[in-house]
């Protein structure tokens, strides 16, 4: 979710709209702000899904599973 940034003067403007609001609306809304500021998002290292293939198998026991993976058609779908 992106953040957004507000001037004094759009601050302002909000603050009148919900300052006529009654106590427990304005509790609930406190409690909302509050929570979201608790919130962290997590953030990933791009350089960290980068690398090199890591495996105990043998590049002939992954080249058998890839074969024995594969799903032969019999079918022709065609192009009409």
């Amino acid at each position: 979710m992106a953040n957004v940034t507000l001037n004094n003067n759009k601050l302002e403007k909000y603050f009148d709209i919900l300052k006529g609001l009654d106590n427990i609306s304005k509790k609930k809304l406190i409690i909302k702000l509050t929570e979201s500021l608790e919130i962290e998002e997590e953030k990933v290292d791009l350089r960290s899904i980068f690398g090199a293939w890591e495996d105990d198998k043998d590049s002939d026991e992954i080249i058998k599973e890839i074969r024995e993976s594969r799903i032969e058609r019999t079918e022709n779908p065609g192009f009409e």
